[in-house]
């Protein structure tokens, strides 16, 4: 993610890091050689002169237009509903903390009271290392101890787990009587909705958007962007390079950025900073409890916040 001042109207133009510029490079130059070769050319290949004009590519270009707006439209949404899910996951886990260190007298549950809070915190990291498919042993070590993180490692839902063995604590302490019927209700609708987040975002992992939809509009964008040099070079003569660079421009970034934000938990520029999001659930956890928190995640090169 992203995360700098905006710049002025004037600099916005030039900014190179954190736009997908740089990513489509490759694209671009190609574009520019097919147009030139066409402008060089007179719209011929092998001396014969491809018969197109402006009146086909502006039926298909906005035809072209719906279909990336609904690319697009589809990214956001995963992007979108991953970053909410995140929010519910720090919503849920200040409330739980929060009941748990009001309801719950310290006297009565020392040991639940320091272990509660770590293993919700270990619960967002191995949250976080289950979406980006990384190993959460170095994090799950420094939480719980090299012992618990060791059986962890073993197991393929570690977030859930983790959450079955805050319910088993509650439960303990429900059974000895220091938290009562209702409020071991509130405490566990607090657990259900974290659960509930996890699901979300592994519904988001395991389910794409179907491959079939990249693969059309990829082909129709670089068809599109290929062949407009032959169909300007009768209206617009020299100036077909820069018009044709101009329009592949607009439609491969939006087709990079559609890619990048339809996987929201990768490491891409433009993908959910989970690395601070986790950091932000720990030290609003452990401020609760009366804890030192660790410094927030700053940006790193280029403002990009992992």
């Amino acid at each position: 993610m992203i995360i700098r001042p905006t710049p002025n109207w004037f600099r916005m133009l030039f900014v190179w890091h954190g736009s997908v510029l740089k990513a489509i490079i490759p694209q671009l130059a190609f574009m520019t050689l097919v147009s030139v070769l066409a402008m060089y050319s007179h719209g011929r290949i092998f001396g014969e002169k491809i018969p197109l004009n402006t009146t086909p590519f502006t039926l298909c270009g906005v035809a072209l237009t719906i279909f990336l707006a609904f690319r697009n439209n589809a990214s956001y949404e995963r992007y979108w509903e991953a970053r909410r899910l995140w929010g519910n996951v720090l919503i849920a886990a200040r409330a739980l903390i929060s009941q748990f260190r009001n309801y719950v007298p310290a006297s009565s549950a020392p040991y639940e009271n320091r272990r509660i809070p770590r293993l919700l915190i270990a619960f967002a990291y191995a949250l976080k290392h289950q979406l980006r498919h990384s190993d959460p042993r170095a994090d799950l070590e420094r939480l719980l101890g090299f012992e618990q993180a060791a059986n962890l490692t073993a197991r393929v839902f570690q977030p859930i787990v983790l959450l079955d063995e805050a319910r088993r604590h509650l439960a303990a302490l429900n059974r000895s009587g220091a938290l009562s019927d209702t409020k071991l209700w509130m405490l566990d609708r607090q657990l259900n909705d974290l659960g509930a987040a996890v699901g979300g975002c592994e519904r988001i992992l395991s389910t794409p958007i179907p491959f079939a939809y990249g693969v059309l509009l990829h082909r129709t964008v670089y068809a599109y962007c290929a062949l407009l040099p032959f169909g300007l070079i009768d209206s617009i003569g020299f100036a077909t390079p820069l018009i044709c660079v101009f329009v592949s421009y607009t439609l491969l970034a939006l087709e990079a950025i559609a890619g990048q934000i339809s996987d929201p938990f990768g490491l891409a520029p433009n993908n959910l900073a989970l690395d601070s999001m986790t950091c932000t659930i720990e030290r609003a956890v452990l401020e609760l409890c009366d804890e030192a928190m660790p410094p927030p995640v700053q940006p790193g090169p280029h403002f990009q916040l992992t």
